[in-house]
C-alpha cells in the first residue's frame, strides 16, 4: 500500500517498513518504538500514520488501542500544562492496560509543551522491570513540520546538481535532520530530554513533492471517488497548486494538501 499510494517518499517507505517490521518481529523489544516524522505540510505524514493504524488494527484510527492527540486541540493553553500532563499519563497508561500493543499519534508535535514531551519519557525509556507497567509493545508517532526547510534544501541541492531524489540516502538526511532539531531554537524537541537520551528511534524525513507527484495524488483522489479522469484534468489540478522556490517552481508549497478539494472543479 505504501508503494502504491505514497508518492515521492522512498526514504519514508523504507524507514517505516523496516522499523515497524523489525519491531513487530522482535519477541522482546527493549523499549517502545518511537518514530518522528518530519517535513512540510501535505507530504504524507498523516497519511502514513493513518495507514499504519489501519494495517495494525482492524478498526484503524477508531480502535480503542489507538490514541490521536493534536497539540493545539488537546493541549491549547500552557497555563494548564500540569493538568494536561496528568491527563496524558493517565490516557497512555489506561490504553496500555487495555491493549498490549498500543499506538499513540501526536500531530503538530512541534507545538507540544516541553513538559508534555518529558512527561512521556518513562513510557519510551528502556524497560527495567522494576514493578513498572510494560510499555515495550507500544508505538509512538510524532508528526512535525520541524526540519521541513532543511529537508527541502537537500532535495533542491540534489536537483540542482542533476541528481535523482532517489539518490538521497537515509543516513545523510537523518544526520542533517537530527542536527537541525538539536539547534537551541524555540522548539520543544531541542529542550526536552527525548533527543539527548536517544529515545526517538528513527527520524523519518518526508521530501517535498514535485509536479508529477501532485498529478499522482490527483489521480488517486479521482479514483477514491470512483470518478473517471483525463490526463488534462490531472494537469489542470496540478497547475492550480503553488510551486516554490520562485525561480525553479519545483516543489508544491502545500504538498498534496487540498488536491481532493480541487477536483471538485471538475465534477
Amino acid at each position: 500500500d505504501l508503494s502504491g499510494q505514497l508518492h515521492g517518499q522512498h526514504l519514508a517507505k523504507e524507514a517505516v517498513v523496516r522499523a515497524v517490521q523489525g519491531f513487530l518481529q522482535s519477541p522482546w523489544p527493549e523499549k517502545a518504538l518511537v518514530l518522528s516524522f518530519h517535513g512540510w505540510s501535505g507530504t504524507g505524514k498523516n497519511f502514513v500514520a493513518r495507514m499504519l493504524a489501519s494495517h495494525l488494527y482492524r478498526d484503524g484510527l477508531k480502535s480503542e488501542c489507538v490514541r490521536v492527540f493534536i497539540s493545539l486541540f488537546h493541549f491549547p493553553h500552557h497555563k494548564y500544562v500540569d493538568s494536561y500532563k496528568a491527563q496524558l499519563k493517565k490516557q497512555i497508561s489506561e490504553t496500555v492496560q487495555l491493549c498490549k500493543q498500543s499506538l499513540f499519534i501526536f500531530d503538530e508535535a512541534e507545538k507540544l509543551h516541553v513538559s508534555l514531551l518529558d512527561a512521556m519519557k518513562p513510557f519510551m525509556a528502556r524497560y527495567d522491570n522494576k514493578g513498572q507497567m510494560d510499555y515495550r509493545r507500544s508505538i509512538f508517532l510524532f508528526l512535525s513540520n520541524l526540519g521541513g526547510n532543511i529537508i527541502n534544501e537537500v532535495a533542491l541541492d540534489f536537483w540542482r546538481a542533476g541528481r535523482a531524489r532517489e539518490e538521497i540516502s537515509m543516513e545523510f538526511r537523518e544526520h542533517r535532520l537530527r542536527l537541525e532539531l538539536l539547534e537551541p531554537a524555540e522548539n520543544s524537541y531541542a529542550r526536552s530530554h527525548l533527543l539527548e537520551e536517544n529515545l526517538i528511534d528513527f527520524f523519518v524525513p518526508f521530501l517535498p513533492l514535485e509536479y508529477h507527484h501532485v498529478k499522482l495524488c490527483a489521480r488517486d483522489a479521482f479514483l477514491a471517488r470512483g470518478l473517471p479522469y483525463t490526463e488534462a484534468a490531472l494537469e489542470e489540478v496540478a497547475r492550480l497548486m503553488v510551486f516554490v522556490p520562485k525561480e525553479e517552481k519545483l516543489f508544491s508549497a502545500q504538498g498534496c494538501k487540498s488536491v481532493s478539494q480541487r477536483i471538485n472543479y471538475f465534477l
